[in-house]
């Protein structure tokens, strides 16, 4: 499925229920990951995953080799989220009312994810030995 749009919603920090829509953003490669997109009052917090479901070698090796570091080279805050099934993570970065500066961001962690997921696959396709 092509994503052309993400959501950002307003997480209400006592009821955890989104509230209000705060924008929608045109997005480029990498949205596919994103699994969710909310503001929580403080951050724009924006998880995502694999897209698909991993063997579970694969789940070790992807959180081993996945590189966080491209994302706090670019000032964003990064966490591995190890509550749901496939590798997840957190990314987070303060809330702007500038539409296009929310934007630009969103569109650059998407393209960070993009890379990163397309490396991290390329570089487990020979560890399958090394992780069972």
């Amino acid at each position: 499925m092509e994503f052309s749009s993400l959501v950002l919603m307003e997480k209400d920090r006592n009821t955890n229920f989104l509230t209000k829509e705060l924008g929608s953003y045109e997005v480029g490669d990498g949205a596919e990951y994103v699994t969710k997109l909310f503001f929580d009052g403080e951050n724009i917090n924006m998880y995502f995953d694999t897209h698909k479901d991993v063997e579970e070698w694969e789940f070790t090796a992807i959180y081993d080799l996945f590189d966080e570091e491209v994302f706090k080279n670019k000032g964003f805050y990064i966490e591995a989220y190890d509550e749901e099934y496939n590798p997840t993570w957190i990314v987070k970065f303060p809330y702007d009312e500038d539409y296009n500066l929310v934007k630009d961001k969103i569109n650059e962690i998407c393209g960070l994810i993009s890379d990163a997921m397309g490396k991290t696959f390329n570089d487990i396709l020979d560890k399958k030995e090394q992780y069972m």
